[in-house]
């Protein structure tokens, strides 16, 4: 008998896969970002809105989290604002603006001294931060210092990206290895793709308002080693979670095509188009497909 099946993740997961989860909904490529300004966010993420059953109602989202608490969780209450954004600029509707304000205040009442959000201290007590938590919220605060004008905006925003760029071994979330950067969604797990790129969105975001020449460096400095290591993403059939044994899910894999494409796009590195040719291209192979799945859901059965 299976001694570590988690039925918490095998419904989560199934959830995920038959389009029922809030947490995982169709992420494209960005409806209105631009390459020289900042505008719209880099991935689509307006359906964590529009998919909301309290839709009309003004307030923080909540997670449920594998205990059956409820919690207020950094990322997921970012990219609801980052939706909120983009459909506000796509409709301009008050109810939008008023969702986005109302998270990008959150996000500066609940940003610790340091500068970093306590993100997963409910399930890793010892390693609470998220490169990608402090990347989103970065974005999510230019975008209201932009729009509302208000200096704690940018001041937050700055301290986020101060607090991401810390070596983990001072405490942060960015692994220094000689030359090499790389973002860390879990400080103290191997480094997992999408999270890194939604943290390069972050240190993106605040280079192109700033102009500031050291984190334009190290930002360039993680392009270049995302380019040389995203082989370490590709075990020849599907694209991985991460750069260890994790193989991704559907819904994974097509936010790591888009999230090549938008690279692509922005910095025009060809490997980043290379790779999201080749992974669409095993999307569309049903043998992949299916052999993905099934090693998806064994891993899924066996994860603690």
């Amino acid at each position: 008998m299976m001694k570590n099946i988690n039925m918490y993740n095998i419904k989560k997961w199934y959830n995920m896969v038959k389009g029922n989860s809030i947490y995982h909904v169709n992420q494209g490529v960005g409806k209105i970002y631009s390459k020289h300004k900042i505008e719209g966010y880099y991935n689509d993420l307006t359906e964590k809105v529009t998919k909301d059953d309290n839709l009309e109602i003004i307030e923080i989202p909540k997670t449920k989290i594998a205990n059956g608490d409820i919690i207020e969780f950094p990322i997921a209450i970012f990219q609801y604002g980052l939706g909120s954004y983009d459909l506000y600029l796509m409709e301009r509707k008050e109810i939008f603006l008023e969702k986005f304000k109302l998270i990008a205040d959150w996000a500066v009442d609940n940003q610790e001294e340091s500068g970093a959000w306590n993100t997963f201290s409910h399930i890793y007590p010892d390693n609470p931060y998220s490169a990608m938590s402090q990347g989103e919220g970065c974005s999510l605060l230019i975008r209201a210092y932009i729009t509302f004008e208000d200096e704690r905006y940018l001041t937050a925003a700055k301290n986020a990206i101060e607090f991401m760029l810390k070596s983990i071994k001072d405490g942060g979330t960015t692994l220094y290895n000689n030359n090499d950067v790389f973002f860390q969604e879990s400080t103290h797990l191997p480094t997992i793709l999408n999270g890194w790129i939604f943290a390069l969105f972050g240190l993106y975001d605040y280079v192109k308002l700033t102009n500031d020449i050291e984190k334009k460096q190290i930002l360039n400095k993680s392009l270049d080693t995302l380019e040389r290591t995203l082989n370490d993403f590709d075990n020849g059939y599907w694209s991985m979670y991460d750069n260890s044994s994790m193989i991704t899910s559907p819904f994974y894999h097509d936010l790591h095509i888009v999230q090549l494409r938008v690279l692509n796009d922005i910095f025009e590195i060809e490997s980043f188009k290379i790779y999201s040719d080749i992974w669409d291209k095993y999307r569309n192979n049903l043998f992949n497909k299916r052999r993905a799945f099934l090693v998806k859901a064994l891993q899924k059965i066996l994860e603690r």
